[in-house]
C-alpha cells in the first residue's frame, strides 16, 4: 500500500561519532560518505524489520475502508485480526494523528478520534471503529482514505542496542567493500550468519 513520509526522523539512530569509533576512523575526509552509509544501513534495517527507528510521521493511503463496517470480534477468542481492522505497517506505533477520507460528495472529512480505537500493543498496530460505530462511507475512488500516524521508538537514544549493533556491522561492510562485487584476489569473503540474526527479535510479521 502507498506510504508517504511526511516528517523524516530528526536524527539517525547511530551518530557519526559512534560510527567512526566503530570503523576506527580518526580523520574527517570520509565524514560525508559515512553519514550516507549510516542512512543506507538504517533504511535497510527498517525495511527488513518493518519498523521505524527514530520517530517519524507517515501517511498511509488506502482506496477504501476495510471490510464490513459493523463487525465485532469473535466471542471467546483472546486475539483476532478482524476483517474490518486497519493494520499500521510501521512499528512501534506512537499515535494516530488523523484518519481522513473523501465523502460521497468528494469533500475531505476527518473521522472523529472518538469513533475509532487503536491497539498500539499489537504489532502491527490495529485500528477499528469503536463498538456501535462503523467506518464512514467513502467515495469509491482510488486514494479516498488516508491514515496519518507517528511511529518510532523516540529519539536515537531510545532505539534498542540490537538494532544499532546491526546498523554498525552493516556500516562496516559497506565502508570496507564499496563496490558491488568484492575482488576475490583479496581472499575469500564469507558472510557471518549471526549478523542478520540480530534483527530477528525485532521483525514484525507481515500479515
Amino acid at each position: 500500500m502507498p506510504m508517504q513520509l511526511i516528517t523524516p526522523p530528526a536524527a539517525e539512530p547511530v551518530s557519526l561519532a559512534e560510527a567512526k569509533l566503530h570503523l576506527r576512523v580518526d580523520f574527517d575526509e570520509d565524514d560525508a560518505l559515512i553519514q550516507a552509509l549510516i542512512s543506507a544501513a538504517r533504511q535497510a534495517a527498517e525495511m527488513l524489520t518493518q519498523r521505524q527507528l527514530v520517530t517519524a510521521r507517515w501517511r498511509m493511503v488506502l482506496d477504501s475502508f476495510p471490510g464490513c463496517g459493523l463487525m465485532g470480534v469473535p466471542a471467546g477468542q483472546t486475539f483476532t485480526l478482524p476483517g474490518h481492522a486497519i493494520l499500521i505497517p510501521k512499528s512501534p506505533l506512537q499515535s494516530v494523528v488523523e484518519i481522513r477520507y473523501l465523502d460521497m460528495a468528494g469533500v475531505s472529512q476527518v473521522m472523529p478520534s472518538a469513533h475509532y480505537t487503536v491497539d498500539k500493543a499489537c504489532e502491527p498496530a490495529r485500528i477499528t471503529p469503536v463498538f456501535g460505530q462503523i467506518w464512514p462511507v467513502a467515495l469509491p475512488q482510488i486514494g479516498a482514505v488516508s491514515v496519518t500516524f507517528d511511529a518510532g521508538y523516540g529519539s536515537a537514544a531510545d532505539v534498542p542496542e540490537g538494532l544499532k549493533s546491526w546498523i554498525k556491522l552493516r556500516l562496516g561492510s559497506l565502508y570496507a567493500h564499496r563496490e558491488e562485487v568484492a575482488s576475490m584476489a583479496r581472499g575469500r569473503i564469507d558472510p557471518l550468519p549471526f549478523v542478520d540474526g540480530l534483527l530477528d527479535p525485532y521483525k514484525v510479521p507481515l500479515i
